[in-house]
């Protein structure tokens, strides 16, 4: 398939390139190249530009990084456009590109990671989280923050804490969102548990998709759920479970960290969003606090208000993995340099058949460097703002951890931490590493959660009486409901009634 991608998509990028010129620099050069996908107008996008580009200041800055060398780094926003990502990623290529940071969902990374393999160009990413992303499968894609696996271990480890055994899961139906719960249903299987429905909702799901599809959940056994999607439908999703009666006592809802994401980047949020979420469990990659971290953070609303006509925003956790992921990078090309390495290029088409004509697939540059700067990335070992970053043997990060979050009243609370090194505590996980691992059930302790209903007692999981009578009949109120409001009826935009952002895919 990665042929057939190069084949078709270099039509359109063609004109953009240069005619196939090799480049070999045996020395340092004064710059390298430095590509980056993005999309702006996203929750995680406009906060990763700001923090890729304040990281790019301070490496070019500091002459001891790269011993002189600066990074070229050149931005392209794709506007969540899984097409325009693919040709972003030609055209960085056609310029000799050494490495690529992006691109902000797995769905895309899927397709790119199968052209920067090809042509030996390392694809690093903060967002495309999506287990099945794997090095064994992309060998030049590398994750520069947690996998979902761990999350989803997370929360499996939660759902046994309470001794639940089933759960529903509502799920975007692609790849982030599939491979993500297929990660969930093995954890839960580890601790003798299971998913007992699951619930996709197309990408483009509109209120009255959802609406359907959450009365199908509430006729379900399961009242524990687990909402893995995108910020923007996953407000939807539990405005829409409100107003059904779903966020009632009894209802158990665990949202993945598009949730966390959506606190830390727009609090506070309006009154009206908040009480669609009160009593969500939801989880945040952890960060330890640091002189770096806090540093960073005091910079930040400067950093967010000079360069934005919108006005600042917060800083959320892969804002702060976005400016590891940089200064990751510019470690590892001083590495490559160090090890020998020189930027060089040869073309990629060596047949004569293929050679010259209208598609100039001459122009498509394999990048000779490129084993030896993945071999240099994953040698990395500093310490970010993110904490120490190092990679294991597959190629994770070490020491992943999240917060567990609880939304009460007009913000959240921290509830306790989920490591895999000792699983759910109200330790922080420095304090952990300290000790010997234990993940003995006795062990396993979060502080108390007001669930929704605003009840501290831990929801039963069985049926409603009446319920199924309920939901219907509130499920067809809404939708009158939502048309009356619109004047759009069931073609209504899924961010209708929460007045958030666009939608980011991961």
């Amino acid at each position: 398939m990665n042929k057939v991608w190069l084949l078709v998509l270099v039509v359109f990028c063609h004109e953009i390139f240069s005619n196939g010129v090799v480049t070999n620099i045996s020395t340092r050069p004064a710059v390298v190249n430095v590509g980056v996908i993005l999309s702006y107008n996203t929750h995680i996008g406009k906060v990763a530009k700001v923090s890729i580009e304040a990281a790019i200041e301070d490496v070019n800055s500091d002459p001891t990084v790269l011993a002189g060398t600066k990074i070229n780094l050149t931005m392209q926003d794709s506007n969540y456009s899984r097409f325009l990502g693919i040709v972003q990623t030609l055209q960085f290529i056609g310029k000799d590109t050494m490495a690529i940071i992006g691109p902000l969902n797995s769905v895309t990374a899927h397709v790119i990671s199968q052209i920067t393999d090809e042509l030996q160009v390392p694809l690093l990413s903060y967002l495309a989280v999506d287990p099945a992303l794997s090095s064994l499968q992309f060998p030049f894609f590398v994750r520069t923050s947690q996998s979902d696996l761990f999350q989803m271990v997370a929360i499996a480890e939660i759902v046994d804490h309470y001794g639940w055994k089933e759960v529903t899961a509502v799920y975007v139906d692609d790849d982030y969102g599939r491979n993500g719960i297929v990660a969930l249903g093995d954890a839960l299987v580890e601790k003798r548990c299971k998913i007992s429905y699951k619930a996709p909702m197309p990408p483009k799901a509109t209120q009255d998709d959802i609406t359907d599809i959450l009365v199908k959940v509430a006729l379900t056994e399961s009242r524990i759920i687990v909402l893995h999607t995108y910020d923007d439908p996953g407000l939807v999703v539990l405005n829409v479970a409100k107003y059904l009666e779903m966020m009632n006592s009894g209802f158990v809802w665990i949202a993945t960290n598009w949730l966390s994401t959506i606190l830390d980047t727009d609090s506070p949020l309006a009154s009206n969003v908040m009480d669609d979420i009160q009593g969500v469990i939801t989880l945040r990659m952890y960060t330890p606090d640091s002189k770096l971290k806090r540093k960073f953070i005091s910079r930040w609303s400067n950093l967010t208000g000079g360069r934005n006509a919108n006005g600042s925003f917060g800083l959320n956790s892969y804002g702060l993995y976005a400016y590891d992921t940089v200064w990751l990078l510019a470690h590892a090309i001083d590495l490559f340099f160090n090890h020998g390495g020189d930027i060089s290029f040869s073309n990629y088409i060596r047949s004569t058949e293929l050679q010259g004509g209208s598609l100039n697939l001459d122009a498509l540059n394999i990048f000779n460097g490129g084993n030896l700067l993945l071999k240099s990335i994953l040698q990395v070992n500093m310490t970010g703002v993110t904490g120490p970053i190092e990679f294991t043997s597959d190629r994770n990060f070490i020491n992943p951890a999240f917060e567990v979050i609880n939304v009460i009243g007009t913000g959240f609370r921290r509830v306790g931490y989920w490591t895999n090194y000792s699983g759910l505590s109200v330790l922080s996980p420095e304090v952990l590493y300290t000790k010997p691992p234990n993940r003995s059930s006795a062990n396993q302790r979060v502080y108390s959660v007001i669930w929704p209903g605003q009840t501290i007692q831990q929801p039963r999981v069985d049926m409603f009486n009446g319920y199924c009578i309920d939901v219907f009949t509130a499920a067809h109120g809404f939708k009158n409901r939502t048309g009356e409001r619109t004047g759009k009826g069931s073609g209504s935009r899924t961010s209708g009634p929460t007045g958030v952002g666009p939608v980011v895919e991961r």
